[in-house]
């Protein structure tokens, strides 16, 4: 049996208000040809397809296309609910996406209520799919216990609870059958990518050993990086399948191939994803960002001005990189700089003497602006006495 393995879409996600779009639209083109090309049997999303509860209907397009094109391969569509996702939306559309080989998991199910799932191969392999969407604690240690109590105690009842339900997902695993796990979580041991919400990955997690030994493959979505967990059996993070935030530093964007048979280890081949925008970072002062100028391509840019604060820079530099979407000034660090002078009562009453005193604290270059600012309060004064 052949199973690709993705997850983290975010589809809506927007950077710095710009939408990303063509991007995703881009990006599930190519993992649609790639389950194509490799004739897969199974595609496994593991959730956070949405980046919000409440999608906008351009998203939604972008997201149930993919998952029918998907299905259109031949392949058997399972997708579970990310901390990302609406379980409701996606319940409401469950029975819609099962007339088109797509099997949705809103929310944690006994195994004989869907919580388990049984796809059969054109080899005539079997896979047996424990499906776990993201489990929140809120739904496991009650208001209450939050307001009291010790904080690792509220971990330990969180990571206990999904033990629990990963045995009772688990117990069906045989022999001859492939046996998988599709999983929203945050396992212990994961280096974070940098663009997730940190609320959901740094309270809410479980040990490795919550999967068992007969699993072939446990394939998860939660964390931007993809990478192997050790444990028990193979697990693994897809990844987001393009870079959603500066955060993000490790620049491995893939899907993963596995190969499974009932009886044998699973092999496992990344194969890397080309489409999204890079996002990058660059800094210098305005000469060597002048130099710069022109080589970033279309790469979406956070722009570090090193030197002093003055009036239109941020402007001059959205002129030279126009793909920048964050430009942040860092006033040049001056050793040992030399302290204000001692304030003088008489300049309390003067708002120029404030503005300049201002403008020389916040190491501003700005002799035009405190022109500017005169000129201003002069009118500001004409007209209170006119």
């Amino acid at each position: 049996m052949r199973i690709l393995h993705t997850a983290d879409w975010h589809v809506g996600k927007t950077l710095r208000g710009r939408s990303r779009a063509d991007e995703h639209r881009a990006v599930l083109d190519e993992i649609v040809e790639i389950a194509r090309e490799a004739a897969v049997d199974l595609v496994l999303v593991a959730g956070d397809q949405f980046d919000r509860a409440v999608p906008s209907p351009e998203s939604e397009e972008i997201v149930y296309d993919a998952l029918l094109r998907l299905a259109h391969t031949g392949a058997q569509v399972v997708v579970i609910a990310g901390n990302h996702d609406n379980p409701r939306r996606l319940a409401a559309v469950q029975p819609l996406l099962e007339l088109t080989n797509v099997t949705a998991a809103p929310r944690v199910a006994r195994p004989d209520d869907g919580g388990v799932i049984h796809v059969t191969a054109k080899s005539g392999e079997t896979a047996c799919i424990a499906l776990f969407p993201f489990q929140s604690k809120r739904g496991i240690v009650t208001a209450e216990a939050l307001m009291g109590g010790d904080p690792d105690d509220h971990q330990k009842e969180y990571s206990d609870r999904c033990r629990r339900i990963a045995q009772a997902l688990c117990a069906g695993f045989g022999d001859d059958t492939v046996n998988l796990v599709v999983a929203h979580l945050t396992v212990v041991g994961a280096a974070v990518g940098g663009g997730e919400r940190a609320a959901h990955i740094f309270d809410y997690y479980v040990p490795a050993d919550i999967f068992p030994e007969s699993a072939h493959y446990v394939a998860l979505g939660h964390i931007h990086r993809p990478q192997e967990i050790p444990g028990r059996c193979p697990i693994r993070y897809a990844g987001s399948p393009f870079a959603m935030d500066f955060g993000e530093k490790h620049g491995e964007h893939s899907v993963t191939i596995v190969e499974a048979e009932a009886g044998k280890p699973a092999r496992r081949q990344p194969i890397a994803l080309a489409s999204g925008r890079a996002l990058r970072t660059i800094r210098g002062n305005i000469l060597q960002l002048e130099r710069m100028a022109g080589t970033t391509g279309d790469d979406f840019l956070r722009v570090i001005a090193e030197q002093a604060p003055s009036p239109g820079l941020a402007e001059r530099v959205r002129d030279m990189f126009p793909h920048a979407v964050d430009v942040l000034v860092k006033p040049r660090e001056v050793d040992h700089a030399p302290s204000p002078p001692p304030v003088d009562p008489t300049e309390l009453r003067d708002p120029r003497a404030q503005f300049r005193r201002y403008l020389q604290e916040a190491d501003i270059e700005g002799e035009a602006l405190a022109k500017l600012f005169d000129e201003l309060l002069e009118e500001e004064y004409a007209s209170a006495t006119a």
